[in-house]
């Protein structure tokens, strides 16, 4: 679902009811000249908090109670203003896509709400705020193509990168057990052995502090701020796209339980800090669930 700043764990299992008052959702309409018409009609039914679920038809069913959830979510929060503009639209086929920004909780971003179009009715299907431009690409042959920003990169490397080894530690704990699974993501020894390697003029272990936040901020794309770095102790306060993902991609809540999730987290860094020769303490912010932001604390053991 990208990179929405709307989207929480907590509202990933809400169920909604049907609307009070029925509406028009298969009013008559010309595939050209009345795509605005679902448009005005999805606001009226956002208005009166959210939809039924016999008007969402995601691409895949498992996303079904995400976009139910994030629609009420949405309903709750709207700033009706921005809703009542008039949006962009692109119609694809079958598909009619309404490009519009608005904001949940003081942030601002430019969402593409999807609609499946069938005869005089329409179903909603899908929510994203990763949009990329591939529709204006000059005459071929080209070899450039239009870009994303740079944070919407990153999402999208991390988000491919997680999606996929949660797969792997589902088949691997399944096949093996859990405590394979996680023994999988350990991978200290080669870490530490590319800190000390590529970062050579400084002492071994403050080199996997001073590579990690230049691995986590300049691969990765994560707001990292080393606070502390001296023999004894290293503080490294870090803004992680990790967590975030578990918040606004739906498929991951799906696969995984936060606390294997976090697990994984912790088993990579734990085994990190150990290669190197530190103790590792990991704190979290206060935002209910592990928030995305969390310090990590090296210290020498005693």
């Amino acid at each position: 679902m990208g990179k929405s700043p709307l989207i929480s764990v907590a509202i990933l299992g809400i169920l909604l009811i049907a609307l009070s008052a029925p509406l028009a959702f298969t009013s008559p309409m010309s595939p050209a000249g009345d795509d605005l018409a679902i448009w005005k009609e999805f606001v009226a039914a956002m208005k009166g908090g959210g939809l039924p679920s016999a008007k969402v038809r995601p691409y895949y069913e498992e996303l079904r109670q995400p976009i139910l959830g994030w629609l009420k979510e949405m309903s709750r929060k709207a700033t009706w203003a921005e809703w009542e503009k008039t949006p962009k639209v692109r119609r694809v086929g079958e598909h009619v896509h309404f490009l519009t920004p608005l904001t949940f909780d003081g942030q601002t971003a430019d969402y593409c709400l999807t609609f499946l179009v069938e005869g005089s009715a329409w179903y909603f299907r899908h929510l994203e705020a990763i949009i990329i431009p591939l529709d204006e690409i000059g005459p071929l042959p080209t070899s450039t193509f239009p870009d994303a920003d740079e944070p919407t990169k990153a999402h999208i490397r991390e988000e491919t990168l997680w999606s996929r080894e949660v797969r792997v530690f589902n088949e691997l704990a399944a096949l093996k057990g859990k405590t394979y699974a996680f023994d999988f993501f350990k991978d200290g020894d080669g870490y530490f052995l590319a800190a000390k390697t590529w970062v050579p003029f400084v002492e071994p272990r403050q080199a996997l502090v001073l590579y990690a936040c230049w691995e986590q901020a300049n691969l990765r794309g994560n707001t990292v701020t080393l606070e502390k770095l001296d023999g004894k102790e290293a503080v490294v306060r870090m803004s992680t796209y990790y967590f975030k993902l578990y918040k606004v991609s739906a498929h991951l809540a799906q696969q995984v339980s936060f606390e294997d999730y976090t697990r994984i987290f912790e088993t990579i860094w734990q085994d990190r800090a150990r290669a190197a020769g530190w103790t590792l303490e990991i704190e979290y912010g206060n935002e209910g669930d592990k928030a995305s932001e969390c310090v990590l604390r090296f210290k020498r053991p005693s």
